[in-house]
């Protein structure tokens, strides 16, 4: 399989090479070969090209089987035309793959019950949640946007715009992975006010009719987001447009009680998909060996499952994680001052994660 790399900044070419030495390490477990190559992207591109996602990259990514993605930003690049912001090469690369469809799964390791932000007699409930977000609509790329000044001062403005199309096909994907989970789905509109969250809502509805084995229900956003702390034992997949998908996943993915522990999947009608970690570029602890690994090692696990539908080598790689948190290990973003942790570097997790891999 050839995978594409965008290491990206901070600590994206860190946490990228643990998951690559995962990857070879379950190449040799499950009898196949990876290829890798290089592309920049964000703050690195930027740097060396002179915007944040160069053509080749783009080619590089299209030619690929799959592609791993870092992180980008920092705050080397905040004073850069908003044009060229490093965040704008990563909108590019979605938009130019086709990647409709942001997965994210929030779920909470046993291990890692005392570092979750909620109380017990919640997180006792169980907290395993899937945000199913629009990725390449909305506000985010929506026409008419932009500044301009009006009556004397600044004005700036974003569109958001759905086509039924482009409902219809996110709700597909929801409905079809509830299918392999729990089979609920619960869309997150905020119909009472927009016009585009009412259409938002009767397509769902009308897709809905494909799906009567799944159980549908509907929230607006300002509710779901509370219920989402109150009680996310209730919730199995998430239906979400960008900006409200954008927010929703990042509070699933803190209650957890890291947000280095979560990875995503980015999808479209086919390969390659786009698998990232949801954490930021961590410019603090950038070049120091500090960053956890976890959410980028479990994102190559959602690609072997969607690009390569690799079910067994997959769930390999997620059973080594849960057996190196057994083991005690901790990055500094997991110790929370409890007792008898052994505080690890991302190296030293790569190798935990790799040596149980070989075990399973």
């Amino acid at each position: 399989m050839k995978i594409c790399l965008l290491p990206g900044d901070g600590i994206g070419p860190e946490v990228v090479r643990q998951a690559v030495r995962v990857l070879e390490a379950t190449a040799a477990k499950h009898a196949f070969s990876v290829e890798t190559s290089e592309a920049l992207i964000g703050g690195a591109a930027i740097d060396a090209k002179g915007e944040p996602l160069p053509q080749e990259t783009i080619d590089a990514c299209q030619a690929s089987d799959s592609v791993l993605l870092g992180a980008v930003g920092g705050p080397k690049w905040d004073n850069v035309d908003r044009s060229i912001r490093p965040e704008v090469g990563l909108l590019g690369i979605r938009k130019a793959m086709g990647l409709f469809a942001n997965l994210r799964p929030a779920s909470l390791f046993p291990e890692l019950a005392a570092d979750c932000l909620l109380r017990e007699d919640i997180r006792s409930k169980g907290l395993d949640v899937l945000v199913v977000r629009e990725l390449t609509g909305g506000i985010y790329f929506g026409e008419p946007k932009g500044r301009e000044v009006r009556d004397g001062e600044r004005v700036a403005y974003n569109t958001m715009v759905y086509s039924e199309s482009e409902i219809r096909r996110i709700a597909k994907v929801a409905f079809e992975a509830a299918r392999k989970r729990r089979g609920r789905v619960c869309s997150v509109d905020k119909a009472n006010v927009l016009d585009v969250s009412m259409l938002w809502r009767e397509v769902v509805t009308e897709t809905h009719k494909d799906y009567a084995d799944v159980e549908l229900s509907y929230l607006y956003v300002d509710n779901a987001s509370m219920q989402l702390v109150r009680d996310p034992s209730q919730f199995d997949v998430l239906l979400t447009g960008n900006l409200f998908g954008d927010i929703l996943s990042d509070e699933a993915a803190v209650i957890t009680g890291s947000i280095g522990m979560l990875p995503s999947a980015s999808l479209g009608a086919g390969r390659p998909g786009l698998y990232e970690p949801v954490h930021g570029s961590a410019p603090d602890i950038a070049g120091q060996n500090k960053a956890n690994p976890l959410a980028t090692i479990l994102s190559a696990a959602m690609m072997l499952r969607h690009d390569f539908d690799m079910q067994d080598a997959a769930q390999n790689i997620e059973r080594a994680v849960g057996e190196t948190l057994a083991q005690g290990l901790r990055t500094g973003d997991l110790m929370r001052g409890q007792t008898g942790l052994k505080l690890a570097s991302c190296s030293e997790m790569g190798d935990a994660v790799v040596a149980n891999i070989a075990k399973n």
